[in-house]
Formats: structure tokens, sequence, C-alpha cells
């Protein structure tokens, strides 16, 4: 299936993995909507790359944690007479969380940036897909919601249940939006993550090797493009997840 004149919005597709995929969709015809939530001089650097590669698109603004800035998105989008075809979740934080050391507020940033703000943009535009009879969400996890890893249980937590999550919506938004996700493996480490945590991250997978934002982006387009995957994890995790 093409995607072709399709319009896509790409969450946290600012930087890193999110503006890979707003590119590598960008480049197969997909208007579009570049998402972010405090970053509009990368956003619209983000804009202006899926310009001069011969795409289009506009960028929007919302803090996805706040259920009236997501209402207030989709009403804008609505008003603009831009139907979203395909809702890419990528926008997510992460960092350490010694369980030592831990508390309420962290927890909470978590499950609001990774998976309330999903949940509430996903509702919101899965039914308007359901509505019109054709739809793709696409949520971007984690390996280690399937495997949890030490030192982060927010973050793991809030990626198992965006796997949930993804299975569930799938179940309610079936046949005619269909709902997967993709769980990365180490593909971008954090730019203050020291050399020798990167070479250990990279010998813990099977390949001996970190990934690409670019390799997300494909497997993102690959599961839009799919006309019978639903409710499926693609783990993208150069086989860290099984390891």
């Amino acid at each position: 299936m093409t995607l072709q004149g399709r319009t896509i919005l790409v969450t946290g597709a600012a930087k890193r993995v999110g503006h890979a995929i707003a590119l590598c969709l960008a480049g197969e015809g997909a208007r579009i909507i570049v998402h972010h939530r405090s970053s509009p001089a990368e956003a619209e650097r983000a804009l202006s790359d899926i310009r001069s590669a011969g795409g289009a698109g506009l960028v929007e603004r919302a803090d996805l944690s706040d259920a009236g800035e997501v209402r207030a998105l989709v009403e804008r989008l609505d008003r603009a007479g831009t139907p979203v075809d395909a809702l890419v979740n990528s926008a997510s934080i992460f960092h350490p969380t010694p369980l030592e050391t831990v508390d309420e507020a962290q927890w909470d940033a978590f499950q609001d940036a990774n998976l309330r703000g999903p949940f509430l943009l996903s509702t919101l535009l899965g039914l308007r897909m359901r509505s019109r009879g054709w739809g793709r969400i696409v949520n971007i996890a984690d390996w280690s919601g399937l495997r949890p890893y030490r030192g982060y249980v927010p973050y793991c937590v809030s990626k198992g249940g965006l796997i949930t999550l993804t299975k569930a919506l799938a179940r309610d938004l079936a046949p005619s939006v269909l709902v997967n996700a993709v769980a990365p493996g180490p593909v971008l480490p954090p730019p203050d993550m020291p050399a020798e945590e990167r070479e250990r991250a990279a010998a813990r997978t099977l390949v001996g090797r970190w990934g690409s934002p670019g390799d997300i982006a494909s497997a993102v387009k690959f599961v839009l493009s799919s006309t019978y995957l639903n409710g499926t994890v693609l783990c993208v995790d150069g086989g860290r997840s099984i390891a």
C-alpha cells in the first residue's frame, strides 16, 4: 500500500528518531505534520529538510500530556481541513531513575509523556480515522517494555503500558484502523552516555552493534504500508530482546 498523499502526524518529529521517521515518510510522498512540545527551531528545520527533499508538511506544537492541549491540536487540524490518515507516536522522554532515588514526580512525568499522551491523541484521532473508514497508528515502544532493565522502572513501565495500549486500541478500532508498535533496541545513544556504556550496550545485542534512527524509520514505513498487521509489536533491536 502506498503512503503517497497520506497525511501523517509524527509526534516528537523535531529531533532524533522522530525526525528520521518524518523524513522517511515524506520521501514516500506523505504530507507530514511535524509535532514538537518545546523545540520550535528544530521543528522548523525538520520541516525545511522535508521541503528540501520535495515533501510537504506543517509544524504543530502541543504538550501531549495535557488533555486540553491535545484536544486543541486536534481541533486546529479539524478547522484547517487536515484529516490525519496516520499517527506515529514517537515523542518520549528517557533518563535513568535509580530505584533508590525515584520519586512520584518522576513516575508521573514518564507515564504522562510516554503513555498518557499517546492514549489521548490516539483516541481522538483514531475515532476520527474509524469514522472515515481508514487509518493507521504506530506507537514507538521499546524492547524494555517486554524485558525491563535495571534503573529505569518508570520508563520501562510506560513502554510496557504503551505495548498493551497498542493491542487494546487494535481491538477497539478494528477493522478499519490498524494499530501496531515498533520496539527499538539500542539505536541512538544519549549524547552524555559514556563510551564504555555504549560499547556494553552494543555487545549485548546479537549483531554486536548499535542500530540507527533509519532502521526504525524503515520499520515504521513497513508497518504503515501493511494491510494485514494489527496489534503487532515489531522488535527492531538487533536481537537484544532475546539475548
